[in-house]
């Protein structure tokens, strides 16, 4: 990676690799972010399964008293 830092710094092109930098990062955060987001909707959809479960139990204790 030095050494291809070093190429492009010679050459005066370190906009490019500013860019790619950002791209690169910004890429890495958002797959991040997407991890993040489908483990929470996960999460949630236990939890709304648990309460389901529950109404139904209510529910049937309530229909045999």
């Amino acid at each position: 990676m030095e050494e291809v830092t070093r190429l492009i710094a010679e050459k005066g092109d370190l906009a490019h690799l500013v860019l790619f930098l950002w791209a690169s990062s910004a890429s890495a955060l958002s797959l991040m972010l997407l991890r993040e987001i489908s483990a929470s909707n996960r999460r949630f959809n236990d939890f709304v399964q648990a309460i389901a479960r529950l109404n139904r139990l209510f529910s049937a204790l309530d229909g045999e008293g």
